[in-house]
């Protein structure tokens, strides 16, 4: 699937009124989902991939919102809600959004993961200072991995 074809999804759900589209096309499967504040989520469902062992065994995910976590030691977990790339600034020569040591506050922009040449604000859902930066920037991101710990 290129970029035009996913805008073309795109515009079908918005013409239609459609809240979940799930397509599959050339072996890979994908859906497109409205979250409740009307913004796109894309997710890739499962690729094929020519000669691969397949486990007998059914895989369990649970699910990782994109909000805080209470994590283990405390601290409250910054999740990527999305498939991307992460960013600590909007652009190379801007300085980053927050630093170690900074007190981050409830809907401030931590960061930003571009997924599908679409740049997503990632914006914090707790108030706390920043003990960790989980991902080095312009590196990959997996849906629900953590990006930021934070100290209530």
């Amino acid at each position: 699937m290129n970029l035009k074809e996913l805008k073309d999804m795109v515009d079908l759900m918005n013409e239609n009124g459609l809240s979940e589209l799930e397509v599959e096309r050339d072996g890979m499967k994908i859906k497109l989902k409205k979250a409740a504040d009307n913004t796109l989520v894309a997710q890739p469902v499962s690729y094929a991939l020519p000669a691969m062992p397949v486990s007998s065994r059914p895989v369990v995910a649970e699910p990782v919102a994109a909000a805080a976590v209470e994590a283990k030691d405390n601290f409250k977990q910054i999740a990527s809600p999305m498939v991307g790339t992460f960013y600590r600034a909007s652009s190379p020569e801007a300085a980053p959004f927050i630093e170690i040591g900074q007190t981050v506050e409830v809907g401030q922009v931590v960061c930003i993961v571009e997924a599908m040449k679409l740049m997503n604000e990632i914006k914090s859902e707790v108030r706390g200072k920043v003990v960790e930066i989980c991902v080095d920037n312009a590196e990959p991101v997996e849906f629900g991995q953590v990006l930021f710990r934070v100290a209530p």
